[in-house]
């Protein structure tokens, strides 16, 4: 390809498709400072700053298509829970896991229908956030246990923490549900109102919380389209909705005092979860820096062997190219 040879600058002359990198790692540079720069969090901080600083690529050729891009090689990873890098990295990564076991999936479970509930508590103070996620989560564990919820067939169910304008929290759930067809016209059907009413309870508060309840509806198959194919286009926006990031790297930096609170107040606690038919495919005990590599697609093209290198540069806020580091380091 004409482009190996010609003198490029930065990643995105080589890959306008790999402009993301830079956004994630200049964000990155803001989250990691207010790290660096708060007593106790210095070792959070150092991790972030570091965070994939060298990403090195190589050329893949797509066999049917004869295309020739980049594809991320060799990256390392913090793996800090709110390093904006590891969290767009860990969300593609759960995606490509869904994904990959939906043939199986939809093997097994032919008619099954998909919902996607949302399930909300009024705001809090972010000094109240552990607690506050300590009470959703046993209303979650109640809310299993209710005869409505029984038919559920399998769930992935996620948090996610935004900032209000006042500066409280605002934890929910962001819960994916595969369902028989009975729960969405026949004598299983649960109405909204109902959510509510099971949500409510399961808090054990006096008000109604905000509870979304919507229907993926897929579409009809084109000919020759397979079902998974189908049902994972119907799916892409609710999986993607619910397997994004837990905390939204803009809300991580509008006030740090905020987010430093926000980092104590959910240490160690697991923010993704997943029962019945979907219990294993996420494989969440499973995440290591070889895992939040390879998840921009599947390998689907021949490598060259070639390896070519970016440094982060924290003024262009961009990668550049740096063939002095090309060949990775000898372990």
């Amino acid at each position: 390809m004409g482009m190996k040879n010609l003198e490029l600058r930065y990643l995105t002359d080589y890959s306008p498709a790999d402009k993301p990198w830079d956004e994630h790692r200049s964000i990155s540079d803001d989250v990691g400072g207010i790290y660096l720069r708060a007593a106790g969090f210095e070792r959070y901080g150092e991790r972030v700053a570091s965070c994939s600083g060298i990403l090195r690529f190589g050329w893949s050729t797509n066999t049917e298509t004869g295309e020739t891009r980049l594809r991320l090689r060799d990256a390392r990873f913090c793996r800090v829970r709110h390093c904006p890098i590891c969290q767009w990295r860990r969300s593609l990564m759960w995606q490509a896991r869904f994904y990959q076991s939906l043939p199986k999936i939809v093997a097994e479970h032919p008619d099954a229908r998909w919902l996607f509930l949302t399930l909300t508590v009024r705001n809090c103070p972010v000094t109240e956030l552990g607690d506050t996620l300590t009470a959703m989560n046993a209303a979650f564990q109640r809310l299993k246990d209710r005869k409505e919820f029984r038919n559920v067939l399998g769930w992935i169910r996620t948090t996610e923490v935004t900032r209000d304008r006042d500066g409280n929290a605002h934890p929910h759930f962001h819960t994916l549900l595969m369902v028989p067809p009975s729960m969405l016209s026949g004598r299983e059907y649960v109405k909204h109102t109902r959510w509510v009413e099971l949500w409510r309870n399961c808090l054990r508060v006096e008000y109604d919380p905000n509870v979304d309840i919507r229907t993926v509806k897929p579409r009809k198959p084109k000919d020759g389209e397979s079902l998974p194919c189908v049902v994972a286009d119907a799916l892409r926006g609710a999986v993607a909705e619910t397997l994004k990031y837990s905390t939204k790297p803009a809300d991580m930096t509008a006030d740090p005092g905020w987010f430093l609170e926000l980092t104590q107040q959910v240490y160690k606690r697991r923010f993704v979860a997943a029962g019945g038919a979907l219990k294993d495919v996420l494989k969440l005990e499973r995440e290591t820096n070889e895992d939040l590599l390879m998840v921009d697609d599947p390998a689907d093209g021949q490598d060259d062997g070639s390896r070519l290198a970016f440094s982060w540069r924290v003024e262009a806020k961009k990668y550049r190219r740096d063939r002095t580091m090309d060949k990775p380091e000898q372990k």
